[in-house]
């Protein structure tokens, strides 16, 4: 039986290779432009929820610790719903499994709008566990799961409504409900075992910590998903990361694996969503943020490996650090960056659009400040012909 479609992921002619006019009834751009801009400031907190960061340390950029409601900030993967919202990821909370027990892993609903420039938040819901499919003990008696227990990442959503959520401390593929309830037991992977798990079950890491799903992708048909790892798994070349296929009418992992090759060994991903049956766009970028901030770039990644090198055939799309701002948006010159230590978002929104988004690390990242903490920010690009016709051949 074929599998319905996977929600928010379009073909390649809808994502890279229409022809339709650019918003607004301009030219076609001749380079990546920005097209959007909206803030959500950093500090923005669920109303009535608890307190949190109790366990914070370190400078936390003026913000009083523990806060008095959860953040609404971490923004570690994206969904695009119909009615204009999107379903963005908080990730684990505060860096580590030590000072996060008190973070609510949370699906937040937003709403940007470009027009003022800002971001709504319109909802969300928590991450819970209530009918114990996660077999060792669990931070809260409750079972509402906080960032000690899952580092969540990444996050796909199927035609039922349902979320696939790749998590770092396994690495972990996670299903839940539409309400946020944990389906079924964490679906470890084979070889790869991060530091938080060897700690509780003795078995030796084999990768880094909090390298595991950054990116989780699902093919049109909604058959497969393929998580990419953060990190390098030991004994691999370094910089080669594993994009794994999972198959979701089994429920098991296909074996199949292939190769994304990092420009340094000392870069990340930040997220990876699918575009068509073999082609992925990735964020790569390295430590940096502000004036140390050098690598943040989308590229195509192609599964197919034309020149038999073994690794995915990489195209860059964007460079995040050169996007031309012709407009002036958000009060920024002629040439936009995206300076921030953290980006772990994309989202394809038409035939030549896509979305970005950073994660800020709240209440810790300064890329636009070394003074303050960052906002999240919510930037839509323009893409050039020239990279469609790139990326349809």
């Amino acid at each position: 039986m074929k599998l319905p479609a996977v929600a928010g992921v379009l073909t390649l002619s809808l994502a890279l290779g229409g022809t339709g006019a650019v918003a607004g009834g301009h030219d076609r751009v001749t380079t990546p432009t920005l097209t959007g801009w909206a803030s959500l400031p950093a500090g923005t907190f669920v109303p009535g929820s608890e307190p949190s960061g109790a366990k914070i340390t370190g400078n936390t950029n003026g913000y009083a610790v523990p806060f008095a409601d959860q953040p609404i900030q971490g923004f570690s993967g994206i969904v695009k719903n119909r009615d204009g919202s999107f379903d963005v990821l908080s990730d684990n909370g505060y860096g580590n499994q030590a000072n996060s027990g008190d973070f609510l892993l949370r699906i937040q609903r937003l709403t940007p709008a470009f027009a003022t420039n800002t971001v709504d938040v319109v909802g969300g819901i928590n991450l819970t566990d209530p009918s114990g499919k996660v077999p060792w003990a669990l931070t809260r008696p409750d079972r509402v799961l906080t960032g000690a227990d899952f580092d969540v990442e990444s996050i796909v959503r199927a035609a039922d409504g349902t979320y696939w959520i790749g998590d770092e401390f396994g690495p972990y593929l996670l299903n839940f409900d539409r309400a946020g309830r944990l389906l079924a037991a964490p679906i470890a992977l084979d070889g790869v075992i991060a530091p938080e798990t060897a700690a509780r079950t003795g078995v030796p890491a084999t990768t880094n910590s909090s390298k595991g799903f950054e990116g989780l992708a699902a093919s049109p048909d909604g058959r497969y998903l393929y998580g990419l790892l953060e990190g390098t798994v030991n004994g691999d070349v370094a910089g080669r990361l594993r994009l794994n296929e999972f198959d979701l009418r089994t429920q098991k992992y296909t074996g199949k694996r292939f190769i994304y090759q990092l420009e340094s060994p000392a870069n990340a991903i930040g997220d990876a969503i699918a575009i068509d049956d073999n082609r992925f766009l990735v964020i790569e970028r390295d430590g940096g943020q502000g004036a140390t901030a050098v690598v943040k770039r989308i590229y195509l990644a192609d599964k197919r490996d034309r020149n038999h090198d073994g690794v995915l055939d990489k195209t860059l799309v964007v460079d995040l650090m050169n996007i031309a701002n012709p407009r002036h948006l958000g009060g920024f010159g002629d040439q936009f960056t995206f300076p921030f230590q953290t980006i772990e978002d994309v989202v394809v929104l038409d035939d030549n659009k896509i979305a970005v988004l950073n994660d800020n690390n709240f209440p810790f990242s300064t890329g636009r400040s070394a003074t303050a903490a960052d906002n999240n920010e919510w930037i839509t690009i323009e893409l050039p012909k020239s990279y469609r016709v790139l990326a349809s051949r």
